[in-house]
């Protein structure tokens, strides 16, 4: 049997409700990043987690790859309209990391922190699932390797329940907030929660061409 094409695998993940509303199945992987790619250096990276925690910490490249690790396999879908179906992910669980953590009572949101200022803000219940992940790998390849770095390496969060605007790229520290900060494209006319079901993509027409 031949294989199918681009179309008929799209009709078949429509049937199938896979494909949310006025998205389109990609085989290809698009980068779409705000700025320039950053560096990688494993001696001085870090990641550093503050706010509502009893005790703000650092890990350490080496420190973070001694963490427990996971796979998983997820439908991603971006805000500009395209949609990749099975994407094969490795990394830390973000369900499994709140378990090195001490919140306060008060931490309601999670702030992304990332290269070159850019943050994504989600709430703590979204992030507390068990789909999202600190992801180090892409379909079994580093993130930091040359022809992955753009997707967000060496270290990315992986939310499938939300626009993949929301899985920040290039992620240096994780603010646990009681209030929410909205983030970079958030501030710029996206929607602040992004459910792709809902189409939740912008917060005022005409900020972005549909």
């Amino acid at each position: 049997m031949p294989p199918l094409s681009r179309r008929q695998k799209e009709r078949e993940m429509r049937a199938a409700g896979r494909l949310p509303n006025g998205q389109s199945l990609t085989e290809k992987f698009p980068v779409l990043t705000y700025g320039p790619t950053p560096g990688f250096d494993p001696a001085t990276w870090d990641l550093r987690v503050f706010g509502a925690v009893t005790q703000e910490r650092r890990w350490t490249w080496r420190e973070f790859q001694q963490l427990p690790t996971a796979r998983m396999t997820v439908d991603i879908h971006c805000v500009t309209r395209w949609s990749k179906f099975d994407t094969e992910w490795e990394g830390v669980l973000f369900r499994d990391f709140l378990q090195l953590l001490e919140l306060k009572a008060e931490a309601r949101f999670v702030i992304a922190h990332c290269e070159f200022g850019y943050s994504a803000n989600l709430p703590l219940a979204v992030m507390d699932d068990e789909d999202v992940m600190l992801a180090t790998k892409y379909n079994g390849r580093w993130l930091h390797e040359p022809e992955l770095m753009d997707h967000g390496g060496p270290l990315r969060t992986v939310v499938p329940k939300r626009y993949f605007w929301k899985s920040a790229k290039f992620l240096r520290a994780l603010e646990f907030s009681p209030v929410d900060k909205p983030g970079f494209w958030e501030q710029g006319g996206y929607h602040n929660d992004g459910d792709f079901w809902k189409e939740e993509r912008f917060q005022r027409r005409g900020f972005f061409s549909r």
